[in-house]
């Protein structure tokens, strides 16, 4: 695989993630202690903000989000070194997503999802122009999951695959590619050089229940396939064959700062009484 010198632009969701942590199982009908925090979030923001993080010095984002947080989204993302291009929405809020973390199994993740304003993203959002100086177009999976998002991202991977641009495209979640279908997936990501699975989403891609199986399979398709495996790594295979694998890096769930209290004004001078003194 070539390298090419240039930015990265990531296409994709950005949402409002409420993340609730919890160490014993929900209780139904009552309350469940947990941590809870409110973080900007999304799979196409967190995919910028790592590359960002990890020394690419030159990340883009083109989204779409509400006006009731374009600017807290706006500033997270530039503080993250991330150069954002958010196209506000006239009718709908910033998407949300409730994320539940059950810290006491290996904190597997629920999600509750409103897209909101994401997946309203338009071939109208989209420029051709947005490609200069990009090396590399990655496409969150989310996109494809609704009707007019799924129109950009085939105007964004065709006017990559015009330029020679290589692409990139995260399924993002099983049970969205499940309804979609996989036949309408593989055809709408046709042309892509690398995809990115989950082991669940690489099983449901190709029926094939052990991940290297699926990743061989995934790779006759697609030039390169990387399949995450969580806390096992993650492998990568082209040409049929697997070529690598890497270890995960351990890490404890993520827990809300604790709030700082603010500082208390000190009271007023008392008023001095017309004639006093």
């Amino acid at each position: 695989m070539t390298v090419r010198p240039g930015g990265l632009l990531v296409v994709g969701d950005v949402v409002t993630d409420v993340v609730a942590l919890h160490r014993t199982p929900l209780a139904p009908g009552t309350d469940t202690a947990a941590d809870i925090r409110t973080v900007p979030g999304g799979a196409g923001g967190n995919v910028a903000c790592w590359a960002a993080h990890w020394g690419c010095p030159d990340v883009r984002l083109l989204g779409r989000v509400g006006a009731d947080s374009a600017a807290w989204h706006e500033a997270a993302l530039t503080r993250a070194g991330v150069r954002p291009r958010l196209v506000i929405d006239p009718r709908e809020p910033t998407g949300t997503v409730i994320c539940l973390v059950d810290a006491a199994a290996a904190a597997e993740r629920t999600f509750l999802s409103d897209n909101g304003a994401s997946l309203r993203i338009s071939p109208d959002d989209w420029s051709p122009s947005l490609l200069d100086g990009v090396a590399r177009l990655h496409l969150s999976g989310y996109l494809f999951f609704g009707t007019q998002s799924r129109a950009a991202a085939a105007e964004a991977l065709a006017s990559a695959r015009a330029r020679g641009v290589p692409v990139s495209v995260d399924p993002a979640s099983a049970g969205f590619l499940a309804r979609l279908g996989v036949e309408r997936f593989l055809a709408a990501v046709e042309g892509v050089e690398t995809l990115v699975p989950s082991r669940a989403e690489a099983e449901l891609l190709t029926g094939l229940p052990d991940p290297a199986d699926a990743a061989c399979e995934l790779s006759r398709r697609f030039p390169s396939v990387v399949v995450k495996l969580g806390t096992d790594g993650a492998l990568v295979a082209w040409g049929g064959e697997v070529g690598g694998r890497g270890p995960a890096r351990a890490a404890p769930p993520a827990r809300p700062r604790p709030r700082r209290p603010r500082p208390r004004r000190p009271p007023p001078p008392p008023r001095r009484r017309a004639g006093a003194g």
